[in-house]
C-alpha cells in the first residue's frame, strides 16, 4: 500500500508542478509585462532581493535556527524559488501594479530555472545530484508547461481564457489529492514538524524578507513595491520540490517542509496583501472638499 501511495504521490507532484506553471503561462500577458521588464530599477531590485538577498536569508535562518537538516534543506530550496502562481489574485487587494506582477512572475520563473541547477550542488551537496539531474524535472515540469501556456496566450488568447479555469480546477483537485497522500504517508513527520522550528522558520523567513524589501525599496512606488513583496513572501512550491524528485535518497522531511509551504505562503501572501492594501495611498480617503 505504501509503495502504491509513493508512486501516486510522485504523479500528483508532477501534475501539481506542470499544472501550476501551465496555469501561470496561460494568464501571463507578455505585452502587459513588457513595460515593467524595461524598468531597470525595478528589475535590478527584484533580481537582488529574489536571487541574492532571499537565498542568503534562507541559508542564514537554516543554519542559525535549530532546524533538523532535512527541514533546513527544504527552507533553502524554497529560498531559491520565489513567487507563487496565485500572486495575481492578491494584486488588487494589495494595490500592486498588474504589469509589474506579470513581469515579476516571468522573472521569478526564469531565474528559478537558472539558479536551482547552479546553486543546489553548492548549497545542498547532500542531495548528491549534478546540475543536469536537477535541471531535468525543472525543464520538463516547469519550463515546458510555462512555455506552452505563454505560447497559447500569445497566439490564441481566447483559448487561453477558456483553458485557464479548467487547468486551475484540475490543479486544485490534484493539490488536495497530493496533500491527502502526503498526510497518509508522512503524518508522523507533519506532527513532528509542529514540534520543531520548521513552521516558525518559514513564517519568519517570508515575513522578514517581505518587510525588508518593502522598507528598503527606495525609489519604487507602493504599487511596484507591493508587486515585489507579494512575489517574495510567496514561493513556487513546485519548483522547490522538483530537485527532491530527482534524488531517490532525499529525506522525506525535506518534501514535507516544501509541501507545508503550500499552506504557509497562502496564509502569509493574503496577510501581506491585506497589510499592503492598508498602506496603499490610493485607498486613503480624500480630506477636505466641499
Amino acid at each position: 500500500m505504501a509503495d502504491l501511495l509513493e508512486k501516486l504521490l510522485g504523479v500528483t507532484i508532477a501534475v501539481f508542478m506542470a499544472g501550476s506553471l501551465l496555469e501561470m503561462g496561460l494568464k501571463l500577458d507578455l505585452k502587459r509585462a513588457g513595460h515593467a521588464l524595461r524598468d531597470v530599477r525595478f528589475m535590478a531590485t527584484a533580481v537582488l532581493w529574489s536571487f541574492a538577498i532571499g537565498p542568503a536569508l534562507a541559508i542564514l535562518l537554516a543554519r542559525g535556527m535549530p532546524l533538523a537538516e532535512p527541514y533546513a534543506l527544504g527552507l533553502i530550496l524554497l529560498g531559491l524559488a520565489p513567487c507563487a502562481p496565485f500572486v495575481p489574485l492578491l494584486a488588487e487587494k494589495a494595490g500592486a501594479d498588474l504589469n509589474y506582477i506579470a513581469a515579476y512572475l516571468l522573472l521569478a520563473a526564469v531565474g528559478t530555472l537558472i539558479m536551482l541547477p547552479i546553486m543546489i550542488p553548492i548549497l545542498a551537496p547532500q542531495l548528491s545530484a549534478d546540475s543536469w539531474t536537477i535541471a531535468k524535472p525543472l525543464l520538463f515540469f516547469i519550463a515546458l508547461p510555462l512555455a506552452v501556456g505563454i505560447c497559447v496566450r500569445l497566439v490564441a488568447s481566447a483559448l487561453a481564457d477558456k483553458s485557464h479555469p479548467i487547468v486551475k480546477k484540475v490543479t486544485s483537485v490534484d493539490i488536495l489529492l497530493m496533500l491527502g497522500i502526503v498526510l497518509l504517508l508522512y503524518w508522523r513527520d507533519f506532527l513532528s514538524a509542529f514540534g520543531s522550528y520548521a513552521i516558525a522558520a518559514q513564517i519568519l523567513y517570508y515575513c522578514l524578507l517581505g518587510a525588508a524589501a518593502y522598507g528598503l525599496g527606495f525609489g519604487l512606488s507602493h504599487a511596484k513595491r507591493s508587486a515585489l513583496v507579494l512575489g517574495l513572501c510567496t514561493r513556487n512550491v513546485g519548483a522547490a520540490i522538483a530537485p527532491l524528485l530527482s534524488v531517490s535518497s532525499s529525506d522525506q522531511r525535506a518534501t514535507v517542509m516544501c509541501v507545508m509551504a503550500v499552506f504557509i505562503t497562502l496564509a502569509v501572501g493574503f496577510g501581506a496583501a491585506y497589510l499592503l492594501g492598508r498602506r496603499n495611498p490610493a485607498s486613503e480617503p480624500a480630506h477636505g472638499g466641499a
